[in-house]
């Protein structure tokens, strides 16, 4: 169960990032026509395109990524494959909603700039870079990551939840009209608390220094990292 419920997550992760570099695709070739032809329609398609579709698979790619880091031995910081993708992602989160977004609403109402090509351009080539990097896995661990620790893969019901989240922050967005990642944000603050959290106690157990419970031995062995 365990093993299906990641596989269908890793399902939505790469579903959703294809669908989040068409319509980035899409959203480029519509302002690509709208500032050669002048045509406000255009623009206002690419609107509705950025709001009711493109904004959902983004936010779903993003969280259903930072989930399988969580909840694998990934982590977030102990590749820098891994470290990459996870800056990037914020960065196109951050572009895209408080700096495309606006640029596409002032377009509708024909205040264009030539920098919603560019960073609409930008987001496609990042988007190729992230799967580069998912598929090539370079570079190798970061400094912060002990090779003594292994981080736990979650339990099915863990991965399940993740599916499900986003599930409902689409529900939410259809009721407010907003895309509104609300449920995946939070969960993602939890998940990287409790991740950092566990991976001290980790990094703690492996050093020898044990709990005040279970003092370890200074005779034992670290654990083997696979």
């Amino acid at each position: 169960m365990q093993k299906r419920a990641r596989t269908l997550l890793v399902w939505l992760h790469v579903v959703t990032s294809v669908g989040w570099l068409s319509q980035a695709v899409a959203l480029l070739a519509l302002l690509i026509y709208g500032m050669k032809t002048s045509d406000v329609n255009a623009f206002k398609m690419a609107r509705v395109l950025d709001h009711q579709v493109l904004a959902i698979m983004a936010n779903t790619s993003a969280f259903t990524g930072l989930a399988l880091s969580a909840t694998t031995p990934w982590g977030y910081f102990r590749h820098w494959w891994v470290l990459a993708k996870f800056v990037i992602t914020v960065s196109q989160l951050y572009i895209g909603i408080f700096i495309l977004s606006d640029n596409l609403q002032a377009a509708t109402e024909g205040h264009v700039t030539v920098w919603m090509p560019v960073a609409t351009g930008l987001m496609v080539g990042a988007i190729a870079f992230q799967t580069w990097l998912s598929v090539a896995k370079p570079w190798g661990r970061t400094p912060w990551a002990d090779p003594k620790v292994k981080l736990p893969t979650a339990s099915a019901l863990t991965f399940v939840a993740a599916i499900t989240i986003p599930a409902a922050d689409f529900a939410i967005s259809l009721y407010t009209g907003r895309p509104m990642p609300f449920l995946m944000l939070i969960t993602v603050l939890a998940c990287s608390i409790r991740l950092a959290a566990r991976g001290r106690s980790r990094s703690s157990a492996a050093s020898g220094r044990g709990t005040s419970a279970r003092p370890a031995r200074r005779d034992a062995t670290a654990p083997s990292p696979r």
